[in-house]
């Protein structure tokens, strides 16, 4: 499913610069986003207080209430998909999917930090899964704080370096800190995993890119 990124988009950042171009950035990056984790488990996040774990049943439960979310989601039923998500995680406070799914459909609602800590959470049980950091950085950038989306996607391009989003969108992320240099990097890595990257290769032009020319991401 495509998250309506534009429309979320539209009035929430006061840059004083192009909102146009990073519109059109987080649009790329967000309508990539899956609503599946890949092969992540469901182990408690380690800083947490312990909680009982769930029962085998309630666990089973949830998992079949995610999938149902995800089935919802991708068609466009974002009230039921969230309802879904919402029993998962009543079901199975450590069902990473789920928090991450319903961060999504936050997100898409323009209600960031609820996306903040549902990403939060799951990147707590999911430590070397790029995607709730880089949803995490997207929600961080609609509002206005730049240095916790770079950190956040630092460590995402670090988790998984063959990810071309993650290094777009933290190209926007450093061009809007001023550091173009580390902008031209990602922006550049970007484009050697996504050659048909539009915003990723108008990026590298505004931060002074030059084709060939070698540049450090980090």
């Amino acid at each position: 499913m495509a998250i309506p990124v534009l429309s979320l988009l539209s009035g929430a950042f006061r840059l004083g610069w192009r909102a146009p171009a990073l519109a059109a950035v987080l649009a790329i990056t967000l309508c990539g986003c899956s609503f599946d984790l890949g092969s992540v488990s469901s182990a408690p996040d380690k800083e947490a207080a312990p909680k009982p774990a769930p029962a085998g049943a309630s666990v089973a439960e949830a998992q079949a209430a995610t999938t149902r979310g995800q089935t919802l989601a991708r068609t466009g039923n974002t009230e039921q998909a969230r309802a879904e998500f919402d029993r998962a995680i009543e079901l199975d406070p450590h069902n990473a999917q789920a928090l991450y799914n319903r961060g999504l459909l936050y997100q898409g609602e323009k209600q960031h930090q609820l996306a903040i800590d549902d990403f939060t959470v799951a990147n707590g049980l999911t430590p070397q899964q790029a995607e709730p950091l880089l949803g995490r950085a997207v929600s961080y950038l609609a509002l206005d704080k730049v240095r916790e989306a770079a950190a956040d996607l630092d460590e995402a391009a670090q988790a998984d370096p063959q990810n071309g989003q993650v290094w777009s969108t933290r190209g926007l992320a450093y061009e809007r800190l001023g550091e173009k240099t580390k902008a031209a990097g990602s922006y550049g890595r970007a484009l050697s995993l996504r050659p048909r990257d539009e915003a990723a290769r108008n990026g590298f032009t505004r931060v002074g890119g030059k084709p060939g020319q070698n540049y450090e991401p980090f």
